[in-house]
């Protein structure tokens, strides 16, 4: 690659982030549909809204996931017996109970005032475990006992879920509102011993298996809402975008909850990534959220004209925005005799020098972004240095 076409690449790459966040922001301008109040946090210049479409598209990918996590799931020893002095001493136990398989039919999510609501329904659960019995009486001088397996058969049980998003030091956290499950159907059956004779037996289990599971369940779907919690706690406040330059992604309120959407709103402005830190301070506040017109989207981001200012401000404040030509396809162009006519004091005082022009850019650019479509305003000087002998001397400068 020639000198220009290097040139080239390095401006293109020091613009690529600022395009196409213009980009994005142009299309904003062609929507006009508010869909919630915005940020109120003054510090807060993008919004990331998640329709109830994209929650339902999350929820297809996690839920069964999520439930697909409680295997193994072990379920507490269970125990009976029954003692009457001198006539009878029983004892039985159930035990080493764990979910062997788990589907989830169907599953729901909606919002409502409180928060995400999540319904797990029509859930079937298969669990495994053991069975041992023993007895005495006074009128056999021996101990009856048997054992075996058990298999339990869980039709038609649902979990609801409501949790809520807020916000605490910069990050999102989870709270848990309600979480709860309920079994319709249990079907207890054992292999192994006289099992057919005591099936009655251990039906008796039936109302502590459905106790013990639901409560199982319901523990470790709660375990696992803390480890989402955080891992959401624990994501980067700034996500780096290159060895410069830095998206600042601090929560700065509490996510609004709609009937159709959930808005999280950010700070969202670009930062240096080496001291001191570069913020941007004639900032203008986002407005609101933007939906676009035709099908619901599952994904929207609003964002404020300050978001590219900032990006601007950085690349130019660490000297980024910065040239120096002295190699051109036309090399012909970096030499005064090209320049005989458009400056001829130059070429008299310097013939046939060889030149370099150093462009730089004098003050961030300034970008604004109206219902009609985003202007950027770029103030540049151009510097024409002639190459006297050894010397470099600055000639010209061309404000651009």
């Amino acid at each position: 690659m020639n000198r220009f076409g290097r040139i080239a690449m390095d401006l293109w790459l020091k613009f690529f982030i600022i395009t196409i966040l213009l980009l994005a922001a142009d299309d904003l301008c062609e929507c006009g549909q508010r869909i919630s109040e915005g940020c109120l946090n003054s510090s807060c210049f993008t919004e990331v809204t998640v329709s109830e479409k994209g929650l339902n598209y999350a929820r297809e990918l996690l839920v069964d996931e999520a439930l697909q996590s409680l295997i193994p799931l072990r379920i507490p020893d269970m125990k009976k017996s029954v003692k009457v002095p001198y006539i009878l001493d029983f004892k039985a136990k159930l035990y080493d109970a764990a979910v062997a398989n788990i589907s989830v039919p169907s599953s729901s999510v909606h919002l409502g005032k409180i928060g995400i609501n999540i319904i797990a329904s029509q859930v079937q659960l298969n669990l495994t475990m053991k069975w041992r019995y023993s007895y005495t009486t006074g009128f056999i001088p021996f101990t009856v006992s048997d054992k075996g397996r058990a298999f339990v058969q869980v039709d038609g049980m649902e979990v609801g879920i409501t949790l809520k998003l807020d916000e605490k030091n910069g990050s999102l956290y989870l709270i848990t509102v309600e979480c709860g499950t309920s079994l319709k159907d249990i079907t207890i059956t054992l292999d192994g011993g006289a099992s057919w004779f005591y099936q009655g037996f251990v039906d008796a289990f039936e109302g502590e298996i459905r106790a013990a599971v639901e409560k199982a369940v319901t523990s470790k779907i709660k375990e696992g809402i803390l480890k989402l919690d955080s891992l959401l706690q624990n994501l980067p406040k700034e996500i780096g975008i290159d060895s410069t330059i830095a998206l600042n992604f601090t929560v700065m309120e509490a996510p609004d909850v709609g009937p159709k959407s959930i808005s999280i709103g950010v700070e969202g402005l670009f930062v240096a990534m080496t001291p001191p830190v570069v913020r941007f301070h004639q900032l203008s506040d986002l407005q609101s959220g933007i939906a676009c017109s035709g099908p619901s989207k599952m994904l929207e981001i609003s964002l404020s004209e300050a978001v590219f200012n900032s990006a601007a401000e950085v690349y130019s404040n660490e000297g980024l925005l910065n040239w120096l030509v002295d190699k051109l396809p036309e090399q012909s162009l970096l030499n005064t005799a090209s320049w005989r006519f458009i400056i001829p004091k130059l070429y008299k005082k310097y013939p046939n020098d060889e030149m370099k022009l150093n462009i730089s850019v004098s003050s961030p650019p300034t970008i604004t972004i109206t219902s009609d479509g985003v202007e950027a305003i770029v103030v540049a000087d151009m510097i024409i240095d002639v190459m006297d002998g050894n010397d470099s001397i600055p000639v010209a400068c061309i404000s651009m």
